[in-house]
């Protein structure tokens, strides 16, 4: 069973910064995509962003274009999300996913999950 592993979550003020982090096993990082996506209360789990195992490309969503960027260290089997800028409206739980069916923008088509973190931006 795939596990994925997420921590850095927290409590930020408008504009700030903050670094999630998911570990894994060598075989699902040296195997598959890997991604982040995010749910915010009473509304549905939506893709943030999405790396290609050979780290060659990246997926973002629009609403997170230019803040957030993803990316793999081989040395720690992890990827992370660096989310800069941070607006209210990021403020939910992040989720890392491995291991997706073919449309990355879709949650559906993800076959393993962390168990989330909690981020949330205030003023």
């Amino acid at each position: 069973q795939v596990q994925l592993v997420e921590s850095g979550g927290g409590l930020v003020q408008i504009g700030g910064s903050l670094r999630l982090s998911c570990t894994t096993s060598p075989r699902t990082f040296s195997t598959y995509p890997m991604g982040w996506f995010r749910q915010a209360p009473g509304k549905e789990r939506e893709f943030v962003a999405a790396i290609s195992y050979s780290n060659r490309q990246t997926f973002y969503a629009d609403s997170v274009k230019g803040r957030f960027t993803i990316s793999r260290d081989i040395v720690e089997n992890a990827v992370y999300l660096q989310m800069d800028s941070l607006k209210p409206e990021d403020t939910a739980v992040y989720y890392c996913a491995a291991d997706p069916a073919g449309n990355y923008y879709d949650p559906g088509d993800w076959g393993d999950w962390g168990q989330g973190t909690q981020v949330t931006v205030s003023s």
